[in-house]
């Protein structure tokens, strides 16, 4: 199943057809991830209790937001493996893949050495109730140890992606989520472990995954340079990656503090509220899964034309990915507006929280139309490997979100927090697109490098 062959050029005419070769693949997989989601939260909602929704919800964005500081590694190794294979630089595409994976794996193992604290620390900042708290420590007490295949994941699927290898991604998170989906069902259904049961199936999907990656990646460890340490620890090449790492470890960070303080600050409204917030988020990832499809396109496309210096093929791989991403957005946003409401009452039982999350289903069914400039814009600059820019409007769009939370939840509430999530889409692609012109100034220089 792995695509063996050469990495694409920059030299290849820059197409629709391409475009969709690339997208399709990573819309298809992408879309079992938030159908995922609203498995691990069906599951728990068939049996009558807000709570056990609330500690799914709180446990994987606890874990998905620490995972995702390390979401540099995904982030990064598209864009460096993208250039080096526009460069033609075959060898550095190997050393690539072994520096992503060595940082992926030590960064698990601290993770899990290091558990108790963070566990600690999250639980510390969380309002939830004492019954959501502790199913949702049950859950993470499991997930964590599953930490350090989720982590050195990203550095695979940013190798691939960055070759233009998305059939071996699709292939990936397929087998991953088809078995989450089938040991969720057994676990909580059948053999009635509920909270614990969801967190086992993803532990077993994640390591899974991981293996049958390395094996999809397999032609990389052909070329006897995946193990030259001279050149993996090199330090021209380490001293990049940092400044690239740092700079997306900010805005990974940010990221996260943005959708973990939505989700915390929720929580204080109830446990309706909480479980109600946590299935419209599912809307949510749904949205940003499809899109990402076109902007993890936008990336491979333009990374490689960096890496080739050709300024005309980074104008046509924004412009095609952006126009396609545009339509489906469209696309999605009249489909939340028509069955929103019924896609609610399949996802719980209670009517508490059926009736709450529909109160507030016309934010998430309108987040396609305010988030699609933001999506094209981020994988635009991730493969441009702009890391500085992208830190910087980041922690701006994090400020506005904080400034609108503030100044709205006292008179409107959970209203005003779905609006300050609004505002972050927003102000994420207006501060992105203001700094366009000069990423595309810097194609051929040394100035994009970090």
């Amino acid at each position: 199943m792995a695509e063996t062959g050469a990495p694409s050029t920059p030299e290849k005419e820059i197409t629709h057809r391409r475009v969709l070769a690339i997208a399709l693949p990573i819309v298809l997989s992408n879309a079992t991830v938030p159908l995922l989601g609203a498995v691990d939260t069906g599951v728990v909602g068939q049996l009558g209790e807000a709570a056990p929704i609330g500690a799914v919800g709180i446990g994987a964005v606890i874990l998905s937001a620490i995972y995702w500081i390390f979401g540099f590694l995904r982030m990064g190794t598209v864009g460096l493996t993208g250039q080096a294979a526009g460069a033609g630089d075959k060898v550095e595409v190997s050393v690539i893949l072994t520096r992503g994976l060595f940082i992926g794996v030590t960064g698990g193992v601290l993770l899990i050495a290091c558990q108790t604290p963070l566990l600690w620390a999250s639980f510390s900042i969380s309002p939830a109730s004492d019954e959501v708290e502790n199913l949702a420590r049950q859950y993470l007490g499991i997930r964590i140890w599953s930490a350090p295949a989720a982590i050195a994941g990203y550095a695979v699927t940013g190798w691939l992606i960055g070759q233009e290898r998305t059939k071996s991604v699709f292939v990936i998170q397929i087998w991953m989520n088809s078995l989450n989906i089938v040991l969720d069902l057994v676990f909580v259904m059948a053999f009635g472990w509920g909270v614990k049961g969801v967190a086992f199936a993803t532990f077993l999907a994640e390591w899974s995954g991981f293996v049958l990656g390395l094996w999809l990646c397999r032609d990389a460890f052909a070329n006897k340079a995946w193990r030259d340490w001279t050149r993996v620890l090199a330090r021209s090449k380490l001293v990049r990656l940092a400044n690239v790492s740092s700079d997306l470890l900010v805005r990974s960070v940010t990221f996260e503090c943005v959708f973990v303080s939505f989700m915390l600050v929720g929580s204080r409204f109830g446990d309706i509220t909480l479980a109600a917030n946590q299935i419209l988020l599912q809307f949510l990832h749904f949205t940003a899964f499809a899109l990402d499809g076109f902007a993890f396109a936008a990336e491979a496309l333009v990374a490689q034309a960096f890496g080739a210096k050709n300024r005309t093929a980074v104008r046509l791989s924004a412009i095609f990915t952006s126009s396609w991403a545009g339509a489906v957005s469209v696309l999605m946003t009249l489909l939340f507006l028509a069955g929103g409401p019924a896609i609610i009452d399949l996802m719980s039982t209670s009517e508490g929280v059926r009736q709450a999350a529909r109160t507030y289903v016309i934010y998430v069914a309108f987040v396609p139309i305010f988030g699609v400039a933001a999506f094209m814009l981020d994988g635009i600059f991730v493969g441009a490997v702009r890391s500085r820019d992208m830190r910087n409007t980041t922690l701006i769009s994090g400020a506005a979100y904080g400034i609108s939370a503030l100044l709205l939840l006292q008179p409107l509430g959970n209203h005003g927090l779905w609006f300050a999530l609004m505002v972050f889409f927003v102000a994420r692609a207006v501060t992105l697109g203001l700094r366009y012109p000069a990423l595309e100034r810097s194609v051929g220089s040394d100035s994009h490098v970090v």
